[in-house]
């Protein structure tokens, strides 16, 4: 593990041993050229997010690409969080923009330029896949938290990325399912097992991270209280379970949960952290 200016640079070990391999097969340009356009595609996450006052945990460079990994305190809204996403494809589309310049200057090697294109654009084009963890995919859930409770939220999106991975292996292995004489991609099929794999204990993990959504709720609470905006409404009866009504809160609105009564009469008010306290009280 490497510090580079306070964030923590990582390598999967199966990554290492690519980098060991590429040297006994004679493509470790090619090899060393991806890391760089990797590194730099998440330096631009990172970077972003920086500026955008949230702090980086590290960089991790894995078999099929990388990730940067950001805290979420709370208080990354879903226009941050786009925005961060974009930045990784926009370091892409800047060393694309370069290499095409220095090549029709003839700067440099013009198989190698062409190489680097063709690989900043086939990077940027896959992490804009909406498939979670990928670049399009956290754009997409960024904007459909918008709209549906971020719950749902996650399991529409988590479930979505899931089944698109297993149609990403499927194309890959499609010339041996319709038995025809094409090979199998084998690019494909790996980063197809690969996000099939993350999406599955993504899945999984949805209980903890609502719950993390839950606990950083404050600090939406104070912005709201500053910016004098309205709440949200939500209507309860006095016997709804409290796992369901947070299951109907919105990532960015705050919400006042009204119940009533078989009348049809308001016999309560509570702000959502009541609702939450309780809700934690009861599960110790």
């Amino acid at each position: 593990m490497i510090n580079v200016m306070g964030v923590r640079l990582s390598m999967h070990p199966v990554f290492v041993l690519l980098m060991m391999l590429s040297v006994a097969t004679g493509q470790f340009i090619e090899l060393i050229t991806l890391f760089v356009i990797v590194f730099v595609h998440e330096l631009g996450h990172a970077s972003a997010a920086a500026l955008l006052g949230i702090q980086v945990k590290s960089i991790q460079m894995l078999p099929f690409g990388g990730v940067a990994v950001i805290e979420d305190r709370g208080d990354l809204t879903a226009g941050k969080e786009i925005l961060i996403s974009l930045a990784g494809p926009l370091q892409n589309v800047i060393m694309i923009g370069a290499a095409v310049g220095m090549l029709s200057l003839q700067w440099w090697d013009g198989e190698f330029l062409i190489y680097f294109i063709q690989a900043n654009a086939i990077i940027a084009l896959f992490n804009l896949l909406p498939i979670l963890p990928l670049d399009g995919g956290k754009i997409a859930q960024a904007l459909i938290s918008l709209f549906l409770p971020y719950y749902k939220t996650l399991v529409i999106t988590y479930r979505l990325s899931i089944v698109a991975s297993v149609v990403m292996i499927l194309i890959s292995l499609s010339p041996f399912l319709m038995k025809e004489s094409g090979k199998i991609e084998l690019n494909i099929l790996l980063m197809g097992c690969f996000l099939l794999y993350s999406g599955i204990e993504d899945y999984r993990n949805i209980p903890y991270r609502f719950v993390r959504f839950l606990v950083n709720r404050d600090k939406l609470f104070a912005y709201h209280l500053s910016s004098a905006s309205l709440a949200q409404p939500i209507i309860s009866i006095p016997t709804k379970p409290l796992d369901t009504i947070l299951r109907l809160f919105k990532r960015e609105k705050y919400h006042m949960i009204y119940v009533m009564n078989a009348k049809g009469k308001i016999i309560g008010v509570l702000p959502e952290q009541r609702i939450i306290e309780s809700y934690f009280e009861k599960k110790g």
